[in-house]
């Protein structure tokens, strides 16, 4: 039973006999902590803090406790909630004392509370959930959510008293990762645990997220019945489309019509409602006009539909108007408990032969395959799927969400991270709902599932999804995808290119390419596109000549799979006059299957300008579908080797290591916040000098001293005290960065240069006032800044100073979080970075103190999300370390962070 002590005493302190709240309530609760949540069987509950007006909500509940639950959670049987305690459980102040109530529906089926132990930053801890609903991992969340609120209002710890008999709530505390200590006196277990995330409890929620959910779109894709609302006799309507499919596919489930004004459709008896239909409906398409879709949700709520795919249009994409009936149906689905595909979908696709399940409008199940498809757009869904069944693609899964007010392309992620039957994934995603949770998943599963996406949408997102989507600026999308092992193509075609070379061949160990065909000319235009995109000829293409014979076309190309200096084999073949294609396809695959290559070497032709997988180059795998080792064709040289390229790309990403979160030493992040909270309070954003050094210094970033100082005689006296030589600078940034130091004075060795150089400064700025700078080891001028996408998050900028890297914008981007080996990478990854690792026999910069200069601004741009820019500039970076020069620093109201605190969707 997830319940835990907290008894009426705990909810109140006794002063001189009589009975006082501890602090007032407030009126309003903090809408912050508000959301939904999936459950570990994939439905939905929705969380929020208690209030006053649910007095009767809880205690209903209270009365639908079994007495072992009560006796758990109250250490007795409190068989009745007095109506003091109902005041006093409602009642809270939201800072001393938070309860949060979990909803299904309108019903409380879970409740967790802390209250605050006198002026310690403690709390006890304690949950109650309805008998009914334990086991669906609500006493996880709840904890979860209520640790987050607990930080939010400044407590470190927990503590809770749990009888030693209710294991199953002991368990809760124990595997949520924190480092729980235990004592027992008189069969009552005594919990204390730090509430901080830890690398462990952040592991932990995430993996439970993972897998509830997975569970969500699992019931989405393997429903064991389905039913059709608006199922119609009329063949031109989507209704009738789809319970066509339904049937054509061979759903291996019952299929139910609903249709109140005929008694059959297709010869398939029909119900006049979902909720006449005798037996559970797990998933129920709706085909019926927007108008009507809020009453037939209620029936599917009423009825317990796990899922929803809804087909029909009106909804965001039409105005205002339909945007608002949109996340009104999509709040009250969840709350009952419910997944929504669409609105404005195609629908779903399982081409599981224990399923076949083709809920959707596309008239064809696509071929079985082990390729999962998430595409946004339900009218580019039907091209997509007829052109996978032309080109030979199969597929395990395919979603088309529409206007993807609910499940998105992060959902089908985490399924696919962990589904047996998929082990290639495609996007076409026109926008993001959350995309720093996409690039932790996708980062995630193109660790062992390759990723492809096609990113439309660039200049504009189309309205019926702008009000579930976030708009982020390009270079955060590339730098997204980058970190994330996505593979990124431009088109649909140039997607399928990709994906049936990862579906049959393996990926490459290596970039060394050899080159076989019977055309001297397609093997030097594939030898040039290969070197274009960065592979290694294996040396020259080899050419047998336009009339050799398929055994010697076939012998040619096992020479060159088998040699150890080969990492992937390219074939180019003109068909000759007199022999048929077909032999030599046969010849080449018995020669590949001979030399073995199907589980180390990728293979790609140009076969007969076929596109997919020619039927003489298919190694049937185990279940009966083209598996590894059947060879992809393309049309052109071009296209066979840009899809290897992609791949050797991914093959090398996913090789390396991969990295890992770690924070520097000597980071006050405490100090730093409220540094950051005081300043924002009085008003202050942009940060004088003085500030901007007190927050870097939490972070272990010092600047080369300086003094700012007005008039000749206080910059001769500040160079004295710093100790030449110094440097003058303007303080006027446009004339402090220009390249030719028009506002700077470098190497002042005297106090009668000191004079001369300020004479030029102010002469040329017109001000009086400049920066008296002790002189820096020279090194390479850099640049380290941040780059903020309001509602994506922040972006760690690097690049070399100078007129050529500014003018052709050679700078290097990294989203947020950091690891170790992004850190490395960044500052490797502009074009002029060989100018720090001794370009010409010059001395190598420490890229090691530059590593860390990185990583220190990304944990306070992490740390910080009210840090709206910084940038270090210039940063001399030398052989004896990294210097800051410059600094600046300003604050903003902390952007929505979408992918940090506990579970939630959106």
């Amino acid at each position: 039973m997830v319940s835990t002590r907290s008894t009426a005493a705990t909810e109140e302190s006794e002063v001189d006999g009589t009975v006082q709240e501890q602090t007032p309530e407030r009126t309003g609760y903090p809408r912050q902590w508000e959301a939904d949540v999936v459950l570990s069987d994939g439905g939905t509950v929705h969380i929020r803090p208690i209030a006053a007006a649910d007095a009767e909500k809880l205690i209903a509940f209270h009365g639908r406790l079994s007495d072992r639950t009560r006796y758990y959670r109250y250490f007795g049987p409190y068989p009745r909630m007095p109506q003091r305690d109902v005041e006093r459980f409602t009642h809270v102040d939201y800072v001393n004392r938070v309860a949060l109530v979990a909803l299904l529906g309108d019903d409380i089926v879970a409740v967790g509370r802390y209250d605050r132990l006198g002026e310690q930053k403690s709390a006890e801890v304690a949950f109650v959930v309805e008998d009914s609903h334990q086991g669906r991992g609500l006493g996880s969340i709840l904890l979860e959510h209520l640790a987050a609120a607990a930080r939010e209002r400044g407590l470190q710890r927990f503590v809770a008293e749990v009888l030693a008999e209710n294991s199953t709530m002991v368990r809760v505390f124990r595997d949520a990762g924190y480092q729980v200590s235990r004592a027992m006196e008189e069969g009552v277990v005594h919990l204390e645990f730090d509430i901080d995330l830890t690398e462990e409890s952040v592991a932990v929620a995430r993996a439970r997220e993972q897998a509830a959910e997975a569970r969500s779109v699992h019931n989405l894709l393997r429903p064991r019945s389905v039913a059709v609302i608006g199922a119609s006799t009329d063949h031109r309507k989507i209704g009738h489309a789809v319970l066509a499919n339904l049937l054509t596919a061979d759903f291996t489930g019952p299929v139910y019509p609903v249709n109140p004004e005929h008694r059959s459709v297709r010869g398939v008896r029909a119900y006049a409602s979902v909720l006449a239909i005798p037996d559970e409906v797990d998933l129920a398409v709706v085909a019926i006009p927007a108008a009507s879709v809020t009453e037939v949700l209620d029936d599917c709520l009423a009825k317990g539909v796990k899922t929803l795919v809804i087909v029909s249009s009106g909804f965001s994409e039409s105005g205002p108007a339909g945007r608002e009936v949109e996340r009104e149906m999509v709040r009250e689905a969840r709350v009952h408990g419910m997944r929504v595909v669409g609105p404005n979908a195609l629908g779903v696709v399982n081409t599981d032969p224990d399923f076949r399940l083709n809920a959707s409008l596309a008239p064809q199940l696509p071929g079985r395959g082990r390729t999962g498809f998430f595409c946004q757009s339900g009218a580019l869904g039907v091209a997509i799927l007829a052109t996978a069944t032309e080109r030979g693609l199969g597929l395990s899964t395919f979603v088309s969400a529409g206007n993807r007010a609910d499940v998105s392309g992060n959902d089908l992620l985490q399924y696919w991270q962990t589904d047996p039957a998929t082990d290639v994934v495609l996007l076409y995603l026109e926008s993001f709902g959350n995309p720093r949770k996409f690039g932790r998943l996708a980062r995630r599963l193109a660790r062992s599932k390759p990723v492809v996406v096609v990113k439309s949408g660039r200049n504009a997102v189309r309205p019926g999804l702008a009000a579930t989507s976030v708009q982020i600026d390009e270079t955060s999308v590339q730098a997204l995808f980058e970190q994330s092992g996505v593979i990124r193509v431009e088109s649909v075609a140039q997607m399928f290119d990709t994906a049936l070379l990862l579906a049959h061949q393996p990926l490459p160990q290596g970039d060394r390419v050899a080159i076989v065909g019977n055309s001297s000319a397609l093997g030097m235009l594939a030898a040039d596109v290969a070197q274009a995109q960065g592979l290694a000829l294996a040396g020259e293409p080899v050419d047998v000549g336009a009339s050799a014979e398929p055994e010697v076309f076939a012998a040619a190309v096992r020479d060159a799979a088998l040699r150890p200096d080969v990492d992937a084999l390219v074939t180019v073949f003109a068909p000759p006059v007199a022999v048929p294609g077909t032999a030599y396809a046969r010849a080449m695959r018995e020669a590949l299957q001979e030399a073995d290559v199907a589980r180390s070497k990728p293979v790609v032709t140009t076969f007969l300008a076929a596109e997919g997988v020619p039927d003489e180059l298919v190694v049937p795998g185990p279940d009966g579908i083209a598996g590894k080792g059947s060879v992809p064709s393309y049309p052109s040289p071009e296209r066979s080797v840009l899809a290897l390229a992609r791949v050797t790309r991914y093959a090398q990403w996913r090789a390396a290591p991969q990295g890992h979160f770690v924070r520097p030493p000597g980071v006050d992040a405490e100090g730093a916040r409220a540094l950051v909270e005081d300043w924002l309070a009085e008003g202050i954003t942009k940060l004088d000098d003085e500030r901007a050094l007190r927050l870097l210094a939490c972070y272990g970033i010092d600047v080369v001293p300086f003094r700012r100082v007005g008039g000749v005689a206080a910059a001769v006296a500040a160079a004295e005290e710093l100790g030449f030589p110094v440097a003058l600078k303007s303080v006027s940034d446009q004339l402090r960065h220009r390249n030719d130091l028009v506002g700077v004075r470098l190497d002042l060795g005297s106090a009668e240069a000191v004079r001369a150089a300020y004479a030029d400064i102010c002469r040329v700025s017109g001000l009086e006032e400049v920066y008296v700078q002790r002189m820096a080891v020279r090194g390479t001028s850099c640049v380290i800044d941040l780059m903020d996408d309001p509602s994506f998050g922040t972006l760690v900028s690097f690049g070399l100073s100078g007129v050529a890297s500014e003018l052709l914008g050679d700078k290097a981007y990294r989203a947020l979080p950091l690891s170790d080996v992004d850190v490395s990478a960044l500052v490797r990854a502009p074009r002029a970075a060989p100018l720090l690792a001794g370009y010409r026999g010059s001395e190598p910069a420490d890229l090691a103190a530059l590593e860390d200069l990185v990583l220190r601004v990304a944990t306070l741009a992490e740390d910080l999300p009210e840090v709206r820019d910084l940038a270090l500039r210039p940063v001399l970076a030398s052989p004896v370390g990294a210097v800051v020069t410059g600094a600046k620093v300003v604050l903003g109201a902390s952007p929505v962070v979408l992918d940090t605190g506990p579970r939630r969707l959106r």
